[in-house]
């Protein structure tokens, strides 16, 4: 985590972004890893379920829903460990940015905004991506599970970003690609893109934009967006 408290600047603006098929397609490597997890359990699922009950979601949501039944946190816990220990295996050799983002942060950080993560992942997956992707300094602010007692679609993560990297709401933009992220970053009261990677346009909720890689998007149209 990398959370400093800062004075409110209305001259500050600022990016925020999701992790999970925002900053990297990491989605498919989950499901990977789910696959193998609850077959080990005799689980049942399908990709159908995947996208609406585990894209986006927090891994406390995902287990009681997949296993049918009301679990304690300790076996929520230790679930988490074994799934996301799994995911970290199978991600570590093949980790890759979205199209295209490497560039747009690069051309966020010249026009002078903010920069923070804000994910549902817990912190070593969050760790494991900045790390091989070689992205962490570029952010001020990085959030995980961890780091709130709500999780999205509560808008607690983009707040307390906000408020690290003391900006006001109504100049950050929210990077989001699922349900429960867009809900989230309006509920904050923020501007989101939407990133097309886990979903259709229609199946999210509204959003300022929509991109399908940070191709489609530069600094000059978000700060267009912000004003």
């Amino acid at each position: 985590m990398s959370l400093q408290s800062k004075n409110t600047n209305s001259n500050n603006f600022a990016v925020i972004f999701d992790m999970d098929g925002v900053i990297a397609d990491t989605n498919p490597y989950h499901a990977k890893a789910f696959e193998a997890f609850f077959d080990k359990y005799s689980v049942a699922y399908t990709q159908e379920a995947f996208e609406q009950h585990m894209y986006g979601k927090h891994n406390s949501y995902i287990m009681q829903h997949f296993f049918g039944k009301p679990l304690s946190p300790q076996e929520i816990a230790k679930l988490e460990q074994e799934k996301e220990g799994m995911f970290r295996e199978i991600y570590k050799s093949v980790a890759t940015p979205v199209l295209g983002l490497v560039e747009f942060l690069h051309d966020l950080k010249q026009h002078n905004f903010l920069l923070g993560v804000a994910t549902s992942a817990p912190q070593a997956n969050m760790d494991l991506v900045l790390d091989a992707l070689e992205i962490r300094d570029l952010f001020q602010s990085t959030l995980s599970s961890g780091d709130v007692k709500l999780h999205k679609p509560h808008p607690e993560v983009y707040l307390k970003s906000a408020e690290a990297l003391g900006v006001p709401v109504q100049n950050a933009m929210v990077f989001e690609d699922s349900f429960s992220g867009v809900t989230a970053g309006n509920a904050a009261g923020m501007k989101v893109t939407g990133v097309l990677t886990s979903h259709k346009k229609e199946e999210l909720p509204p959003c300022a934009a929509y991109i399908r890689d940070y191709r489609d998007i530069d600094a000059a149209t978000v700060k267009s967006l912000l004003k």
